[in-house]
């Protein structure tokens, strides 16, 4: 009898590494919370952020830490007929600078970005869907009040964009320009 895997080898050898670490084995845990997120377009208009909502499931050590977050937003134009549904997922690597109950963090990673436009009442055929890639990066801290409960917030930027020259002079020049930005905050209740 022969048994065929369908997990690609590169997930099940990330996993071993991770939940085989002497980090995870002392790991101030896993946890599973929600948070707000205020977004950003980079634009010359000035409009205001629009809020998601959301939540994330995060692996924390005393000195790294991974979180995947999905926040969701909607909004419909009665004029227009449309509803706008917008639905990022990130994956962050997070890079504690600290070990005590307060701690400032690095974070980037991928996201997925996916927004769906539709009637609001069926009559006509646009439906649109469609989901962008896009690298973010950016600066947290995290407060844990008590040993299984954190509360965070972060400014990070989103759609960084590493291949053009979007500054002048030579640190602008080595600095990546991006599309939009986004402020969070979080609680966790960590197992």
């Amino acid at each position: 009898m022969r048994i065929v895997c369908t997990v690609p080898m590169r997930y099940v050898i990330l996993s071993a590494v991770l939940f085989g670490s002497p980090s995870i084995a002392a790991a101030q845990g896993f946890g599973v919370g929600a948070r707000l997120a205020w977004v950003h377009a980079d634009s010359t208009v000035d409009v205001d952020a629009v809020r998601f909502t959301g939540g994330q499931i995060r692996l924390i050590s005393p000195r790294w830490g991974v979180e995947v977050s999905l926040d969701h937003h909607s909004e419909s134009f009665e004029l227009l007929n449309q509803k706008v549904i917008e639905t990022p997922i990130q994956t962050s690597l997070l890079l504690r600078m600290g070990s005590g109950r307060t701690a400032l963090f690095l974070l980037g990673g991928p996201g997925w970005y996916k927004r769906k436009v539709k009637p609001i009442n069926g009559l006509e055929v646009l439906n649109v869907d469609n989901t962008e890639f896009g690298w973010h990066a950016g600066v947290g801290l995290e407060v844990l009040p008590v040993r299984h409960f954190g509360i965070h917030g972060d400014y990070r930027y989103t759609f960084l964009d590493f291949g053009k020259d979007k500054g002048q002079g030579l640190v602008g020049g080595l600095l990546p320009g991006h599309r939009g930005s986004m402020w969070t905050l979080g609680a966790t209740f960590y197992f």
